[in-house]
């Protein structure tokens, strides 16, 4: 009999018990790529937003990581920044999360219009936004992703906050990133006006001449200086470590990492249990093995296939399912347009690494027991 045919047979033949382990597993891989590939996701998704708008610095609040969308900064200050020599632009914008219809959480842009913050966006219905978009005729443009949300089209009202000012639906965007296709847009004035933030914005996105970059590597530091100079309040961070340093972002990552671990030692035991409960079934057949040449190495490696095989069918089944769970979460609009519904494949291997090393350490201590098993008192046992 083949040694991997034996592996299968002893599986298989207790289908139940190693039904439950896999499920047990399949549960914590799942729990690792879904959440862990979200949270990351979050992280990847805010660079490539700098990324691909070309921003180097973001200026905001010092010590307003923590803050959230409440930490703003002077709007005068814009002016000041495109002074300085070296950057080419500076963009204002406020954000801010609010309640619209009976979805609880919407991202909504406060944007000057007519600058090129507007132009990574495709108009898939309606126009982009402009300077007469305020006051009597305010306008609203919606993600993708949030006017089907709302079954919202162009030409119809928008209340943003309850009892505040209707917007009128004048375009339907599609944007690279999944936060602005689940997200609204709406002119800065408006917006400040609306959260009673005047002459204030959350942050500025600095884009520096690339030329002078070029030429100059000492550029993007000497600008933050020149910036942090212009008001104490204000610090000016390299747009990717403003990322990494999201106080938000890394509280998601910690959250999914701790749900995942406890998803995984639960599923460790299992496999722990399985193949304890399997060695003290076997134990005569681990005794003719060992009485006719099985050596206690071959009955170690046997034991921890095993586990390893069950293991890795958890996995499989974990990431197929993480796979279809983030899928299905896009469709729930509480959380749609705030979830990409793809995982980055890293986390498929990971997932695959960690089963793997999960099965390893739920074996050993079942399958040292068993590779100790003298045949003569292993064939003793009723």
């Amino acid at each position: 009999m083949w040694f991997g045919t034996l592996v299968v047979k002893n599986l298989i033949r207790r289908p139940m018990r190693s039904a439950l382990t896999v499920i047990a597993i399949g549960i914590a891989i799942c729990a690792v790529v879904s959440l862990v590939g979200i949270a990351s996701g979050f992280e990847e998704t805010f660079r490539n937003i700098y990324k691909r708008k070309g921003v180097d610095l973001i200026v905001a609040r010092a010590g307003g990581a923590g803050q959230g969308t409440s930490a703003t900064v002077p709007l005068s200050l814009n002016e000041k920044i495109k002074s300085i020599p070296g950057v080419k632009d500076s963009i204002a914008a406020l954000v801010d999360v609010v309640s619209v219809g009976d979805i609880p959480s919407v991202v909504c842009q406060g944007w000057i219009p007519e600058t090129v913050v507007f132009d990574h966006m495709k108009v898939l219905e309606g126009r982009m936004m402009n300077k007469y978009d305020v006051g009597e005729q305010r306008g609203v443009m919606l993600g993708i992703v949030l006017a089907r949300n709302l079954d919202k089209k162009v030409g119809d009202k928008l209340e943003i906050l309850p009892g505040g000012p209707l917007f009128e639906v004048i375009g339907i965007h599609e944007s690279n990133n999944v936060f602005e296709n689940g997200a609204l847009v709406i002119a800065l004035s408006e917006l400040q006006e609306l959260m009673d933030k005047k002459d204030k914005v959350t942050a500025y996105s600095v884009i520096l001449d690339p030329e002078m970059k070029t030429s100059d590597p000492e550029l993007i530091p000497t600008v933050r200086k020149q910036i942090e100079a212009l008001d104490k309040t204000i610090t000016a961070v390299p747009a990717q470590e403003f990322v990494k340093g999201l106080k938000e972002l890394q509280i998601v990552k910690a959250m999914a990492w701790i749900t995942s671990t406890i998803a995984l030692v639960i599923g460790l035991f299992g496999v722990m249990n399985t193949m304890v409960m399997a060695v003290s079934e076997r134990t005569r057949e681990i005794g003719i093995l060992r009485a006719v040449g099985w050596r206690p190495k071959r009955v170690l490696q046997l034991v921890l296939l095993e586990a390893v095989v069950l293991s890795m069918i958890g996995a499989v089944i974990g990431i197929v399912s993480s796979v279809l769970l983030v899928r299905g979460l896009t469709n729930v609009k509480a959380v749609a347009g705030l979830i990409d519904s793809t995982i980055n494949p890293i986390y498929f291997v990971y997932g695959l690494v960690i089963a793997f090393v999960v099965g390893l350490i739920g074996g050993i201590l079942p399958a040292r027991r068993a590779a100790r098993m003298l045949p003569t008192a292993a064939l003793r046992q009723e």
